[in-house]
């Protein structure tokens, strides 16, 4: 615990200096309800693959000048299931009865280069309409823009405000396609990249070009992001975080230390580093795999320090409670007193082009299990592989399609705890027949006109929310986006 804590104290001034920066320039992005999912940045093409950087076509044409960024988006995502098998459910269960959902989610990304090596980001936000089950019931739940908290304000928010920095190493220029997260036309071979500021980890961790976007791509939780990664978030998915980033041939290594929720699922963030925090390490490599094109393998580590409960120990204080007067009803995961412990997990993450339309990619996830899922979902390890490509073979390059297989599981621990009638932040049917949680999902977006892009897609999931006895579930979707 002192070696921890010395390990803190070098860190803690840097960072809690820049948060106070921040906090005295926007003091109303510090008091701000933050909003949904956020909004995933579409990952760099892998190299080479020139085509693929073609600028997505967009509603109004966007400043010329690299200085400043102008953009935005809307996301209408709308959702309905059948009646499905259920003899028995619970309060945090997928609800068995037919039912429709749709929810929204628009943004302004705004942006200014200040010099030729910096530039301040911030987009504002609104989110509104609902989930199939607000979102509960479903390790893999089926609305990435859905919010888990429906108590949360509906107002616009700050969802990003960051300062980008970068710091050249040496080495040639090289092209940088713009987006809203980097306003540089171009970029040295070799350069670190400094980000201090309120962002989301699922903007630049455990990114995949053929399935991270919920406005374009696939829109299941667990299918867009790595669900045993435990990402550091509030309710909405994001938070305040430093990270830095360096560029070379091989790749990419970046490494973020961020600030944890209070609580599971909160919406507030814990200042505190010398209790709270995360630090998160990827390694992005670039290369060939002989007579294929070029692929991208991204290698992941997380540790997550917060006020998280023990199965086990809530496993065990119930089953104590059951020898006296007032035996527990169901153990609870939250009934210890103020405490810091670790979580901590992996990921592998891949793309491999198979040509200039479609290509093949994957992830595999697993976090310790031990400790209570704090801030993404309740995964703790996961198996995916799948499909993805545009509609350049038929002559419609902007389209998107894919089909992707996902299967999630929880620890002997976690298990045992919804047996017994525990209740996660996301799940609880009163019992559990336990059985992986296996999701299929497609999809088909078309490109209609300029920045109008109407998708069908469809989901089918085996054993919602890790149980045997309920489902199986099919959710059809619709789904309008519109680039501005």
């Amino acid at each position: 615990m002192t070696m921890r804590s010395l390990a803190l104290n070098r860190r803690k001034s840097a960072l809690l200096s820049v948060l106070f920066c921040l906090a005295f320039c926007a003091p109303g992005v510090l008091r701000a309800q933050r909003a949904s999912a956020p909004e995933p940045t579409a990952p760099a093409p892998p190299p080479d693959a020139t085509e693929e950087s073609d600028d997505t076509p967009v509603m109004f044409p966007r400043p010329e000048t690299d200085r400043i960024w102008i953009s935005g988006q809307v996301n209408f995502i709308s959702q309905w299931h059948p009646e499905f098998h259920s003899p028995y459910q619970g309060v945090h269960s997928l609800t068995p009865e037919a039912q429709d959902a749709t929810s929204r989610v628009v943004t302004v990304y705004t942006g200014l280069r200040l010099t030729s090596t910096t530039e301040l980001l911030c987009d504002a936000q609104e989110s509104g309409g609902h989930g199939i089950s607000e979102a509960l019931g479903l390790a893999g739940a089926t609305n990435l823009d859905v919010v888990r908290n429906p108590a949360l304000s509906k107002r616009p928010y700050i969802a990003r405000l960051m300062w980008h920095q970068i710091i050249p190493l040496g080495g040639g220029k090289k092209p940088q396609q713009r987006n809203q997260y980097s306003l540089f036309s171009t970029l040295p071979e070799r350069h670190l990249e400094v980000r201090f500021g309120k962002f989301s980890m699922a903007d630049f961790f455990d990114n995949n070009t053929y399935g991270t976007d919920s406005n374009l791509q696939f829109m299941n939780w667990t299918v867009d992001n790595n669900g045993s990664y435990d990402y550091a978030a509030d309710t909405r998915g994001y938070t305040f975080a430093a990270m830095l980033e360096y560029h070379d041939k091989f790749g990419v290594i970046r490494f973020a230390e961020a600030l944890m929720p209070k609580v599971a699922n909160g919406i507030n963030l814990d200042a505190d580093l010398s209790r709270a925090r995360s630090e998160n390490l990827e390694l992005e490599l670039h290369g060939h795999v002989p007579g294929l094109q070029p692929a991208v393998l991204r290698l992941l580590t997380f540790v997550n320090h917060a006020n998280m409960g023990d199965y086990q120990q809530a496993i065990e204080q119930y089953e104590a409670s059951q020898s006296t007067s007032t035996p527990e009803a169901a153990p609870v995961i939250t009934n210890h007193p103020l405490q810091t412990t670790i979580k901590y997990g992996f990921g592998i993450n891949f793309e491999q082009p198979l040509n200039n339309w479609i290509g093949i990619f994957g992830r595999w996830g697993w976090n310790e299990g031990q400790h209570e899922s704090y801030a993404y979902t309740e995964v703790d390890q996961t198996d995916q592989i799948g499909v993805g490509g545009n509609g350049k073979r038929w002559g419609r390059k902007y389209d998107r399609l894919g089909l992707v297989f996902v299967s999630n599981g929880i620890s002997r621990w976690h298990q045992e705890y919804l047996a017994d009638g525990g209740i996660g932040f996301l799940l609880g049917d009163g019992r559990l027949n336990y059985g992986r949680e296996n999701i299929v999902e497609g999809y088909y977006t078309l490109h209609l006109w300029k920045g109008l892009y109407p998708a069908f897609g469809v989901q089918h999931i085996n054993n919602p929310g890790y149980n045997r006895d309920r489902g199986p579930v099919v959710v059809p979707t619709l789904r309008a986006h519109v680039e501005f």
